[in-house]
């Protein structure tokens, strides 16, 4: 059996598009919804259309994942725009948990130095390897795609830290960023060794 990165790459991997997809449609119709009503729910300091906002998020980001499979458009374009678009919303939507919130601030400043920096990295190495994207991460390392892109994985990793947040509970929520930190740090030390590194 070969490995990933002895086998050539189809041209599939090779080309990032096409660009005109359903996924991709439904990917910036969600972020501009997103973005737009989270931008008024921040200026008007009002948490309802933050939870809105949230929710559009929510289940746009399920839909274009669904869409993608269902209809055999994953592309690594769609999987890139999906992590961009992912930042865009969730960082906006955070700062603006934060305004109304100032008692998390810990946790923001944890959880968003996790998700924008490191997760962010770690959600495009996909792009080292003939991969569409960090959901076929089990085709390079089985580990680091359990701990980061699994169906669990995904909730726990940011759906635990909100939770704690919603009943009030920032201590726990901070425990539970910091733990995210702690499996992103080990994962992208492993990808590091996967591509050769140190």
């Amino acid at each position: 059996m070969t490995s990933l990165q002895s086998r050539p790459v189809p041209l599939s991997y090779a080309t990032p598009g096409p660009f005109a997809t359903v996924p991709n449609l439904v990917t910036v119709v969600r972020t501009v919804l997103a973005v737009g009503v989270g931008v008024v729910g921040v200026a008007q300091d009002d948490l309802r259309l933050l939870a809105v906002a949230y929710a559009v998020y929510w289940i746009g980001d399920m839909a274009d994942g669904w869409s993608a499979r269902r209809l055999g458009q994953e592309t690594r374009a769609g999987a890139v725009l999906d992590i961009i678009s992912d930042r865009a919303c969730t960082s906006l939507l955070c700062v603006g948990l934060l305004a109304h919130l100032p008692v998390i601030a810990p946790v923001a400043a944890v959880f968003l130095l996790s998700f924008m920096v490191l997760d962010t990295m770690l959600s495009l190495a996909f792009l080292c390897w003939p991969l569409l994207g960090p959901n076929d991460f089990h085709e390079v390392d089985q580990r680091v795609w359990a701990l980061n892109w699994s169906p669990l994985a995904k909730v726990v990793n940011t759906a635990g830290v909100v939770l704690a947040l919603a009943a009030g509970l920032v201590g726990v929520a901070l425990v539970l960023a910091v733990g995210v930190v702690a499996v992103k740090v080990w994962s992208a030390r492993r990808v590091v060794q996967l591509l050769g590194g140190s």
